[in-house]
């Protein structure tokens, strides 16, 4: 599983026109799901989410109850190191990846996190506004 993590003053996914998940002062989350991916890598994957010492003078969501915007974003695992046109192998299908997104939501919401998602299998328009910047790549 990899998530791409940056703090943002405001973030949004929109579908078809409507704000499906927006969030302000928190943290935008792209996730990705390969295929040995367990519900164990997703609970490992919600916690270092949540307590990631990322936020202003190294605090977490977890110590400030910053909101947690997570998108599904298959394209992670994307291989482009033959030539210009990415290869999608490593991103698990849908019917594995969903699940396992989700499972990073709930985990999350069960650590007390308020989080607000994209739309799974959806073309979506993200837009952000990243501070710092600061972005991480966790990759597990």
């Amino acid at each position: 599983m990899r998530a791409v993590v940056q703090t943002v003053s405001r973030a949004s996914v929109t579908v078809d026109g409507e704000v499906v998940g927006e969030i302000a002062d928190g943290l935008l989350v792209l996730l990705g799901v390969t295929h040995a991916d367990t519900p164990q890598v997703a609970q490992t994957m919600a916690r270092k989410i949540h307590e990631l010492r990322i936020l202003d003078e190294e605090r977490s969501a977890a110590d400030t109850g910053a909101p947690v915007l997570v998108v599904s974003q298959f394209t992670l695992y994307g291989d482009a190191r033959k030539g210009r046109r990415p290869t999608w192998t490593a991103a698990a299908p849908a019917e594995l990846a969903e699940p396992l997104v989700t499972a990073v939501v709930e985990a999350l919401r069960e650590r007390g996190a308020k989080v607000e998602t994209g739309r799974f299998r959806a073309h979506m328009l993200v837009e952000s506004v990243n501070v710092g910047p600061r972005t991480i790549l966790l990759d597990l």
